[in-house]
């Protein structure tokens, strides 16, 4: 008998709250407030590492330190105390050990910004399966098999083109006033790895889309970081003849150089990377390509601390503000506003490919179908660390970047850009 006045009571309490239309609502309420609580407690929990190939005075990991802080702000993470950061980790074993430490210290979510760190990263990864690594930029995060080992990455292509564009408009300037006839671009390159050739590509048909005719020069320095062998990569190519000198390098070696020769009288501009360059070339720097890796980190990060799946690879660009230029500098072409705001316009909205196959070619063809396989190898002995798919990356008229996988895999060579020492 208790048992069913039990029964018959909570049936009548379940029927009262159906009737007040309050039951769903009061609930969802709860729920809501149970899983923000939640949520912040985990944040007060997390403690986070990042592995830096160098440090604040490199644009590259200044843009990775600024945008892990500004994530764990915007999260109400304390970066005092729950944030380690370790400085200048070299792309070797020294990241393993950094890793390894970071883990024995009690973090359990652990980034690396450089692609080098990746092999040592999933090392640990496999060690600590309880903590989570991500390596920003890395690409085997997708086919390693490891849950706790993800890669993250912005759409950089999009914030290259934009800068291109940029750029095209102060070459059409020049070439509209007779001070230059020949559209002849140079870009200082780190290593002529994807990534690299996806981003000059990026910048020089934004270039074009200007001034179609345009070509350009790539020279590498085989090195992230060298102001030195930056700026000699820029004055060689400058001495080529080349008025534009975009870069994929971390430092402000290029610009500076330009901004020496311009003073001296040649005629030559510069688009950065990673920083607003104005305050080493404040007439030669045209804007600079950026990334928001706040973006990425807080995505990631308020994933991890909810308990959600992080995705294996996760990139995004303009869309969620994840990429981005610098300030116009002062002797941007009239105009140029207009042109970036066009441009940005398209690509959130679809309507402009960067990667549009009717707009380059290679080898005189344009690309129709393009196979590319996303296994990892080892190039010092040729074989297959993880084996990938093959998928043609060519759809909809246009080059799918990032779509496969987060970190570029855009290597075509297309006409009109030649590497001069690619070897």
């Amino acid at each position: 008998m208790k048992k069913f006045l039990a029964l018959l009571l909570a049936l009548l309490m379940a029927l009262s709250l159906v009737a007040c239309g309050g039951g769903d609502d009061t609930a969802t309420e709860e729920e809501t407030t149970t899983d923000d609580t939640a949520t912040e407690e985990a944040a007060v929990d997390v403690k986070i590492g990042l592995i830096c190939v160098h440090d604040i005075n490199s644009g590259y990991d200044a843009a990775h330190i600024e945008g892990l802080t500004a994530a764990c702000e915007a999260m109400g993470i304390d970066v005092d105390s729950q944030v380690i950061m370790k400085y200048n980790i070299a792309e070797d074993q020294n990241c393993y050990d950094a890793a390894v430490d970071l883990a024995e210290q009690g973090c359990n979510i652990i980034f690396s910004d450089s692609y080098g760190h990746q092999t040592y990263m999933l090392q640990a990864a496999r060690e600590y399966s309880d903590i989570t690594f991500v390596s920003c930029t890395g690409d085997q995060a997708g086919v390693a098999g490891l849950d706790n080992f993800k890669n993250i990455f912005p759409y950089t292509y999009e914030s290259r083109y934009v800068s291109g564009v940029v750029a095209g408009m102060k070459l059409k300037a020049l070439m509209d006033e007779g001070t230059v006839t020949d559209p002849y671009v140079g870009y200082v390159g780190a290593f002529p790895y994807a990534e690299v050739v996806c981003g000059y590509t990026a910048f020089l048909l934004g270039i074009q889309s200007i001034v179609p005719e345009a070509h350009m020069d790539v020279q590498y320095t085989n090195n992230w970081y060298s102001p030195t062998d930056e700026a000699e990569a820029a004055n060689a190519l400058m001495a080529r003849g080349c008025v534009i000198i975009g870069q994929h390098a971390d430092s402000t070696g290029a610009p500076s150089a330009v901004q020496e020769a311009l003073d001296k009288g040649t005629v030559a501009y510069s688009v950065g990377y990673n920083i607003d360059m104005l305050s080493v070339a404040p007439t030669a720097a045209l804007t600079s390509a950026q990334n928001n890796w706040s973006v990425l980190y807080q995505a990631t990060l308020e994933k991890f601390v909810a308990g959600e799946e992080i995705p294996a690879d996760y990139a995004t660009g303009i869309a969620d503000g994840a990429v981005m230029i610098s300030a116009l500098g002062e002797s941007c072409a009239e105009g140029t506003q207009e042109a970036v705001d066009a441009a940005w316009a398209g690509i959130t909205d679809g309507s402009l490919k960067v990667f549009d196959t009717s707009k380059f070619t290679v080898g005189g063809e344009t690309v129709t179908e393009y196979e590319v396989n996303f296994s990892i190898i080892d190039f010092a002995t040729g074989d297959v660390v993880f084996e990938g798919p093959t998928e043609n990356v060519i759809a909809d008229g246009a080059f799918q970047e990032s779509v496969y996988r987060s970190a570029p895999y855009f290597d075509l060579r297309i006409d009109g850009i030649t590497e001069l020492n690619n070897n």
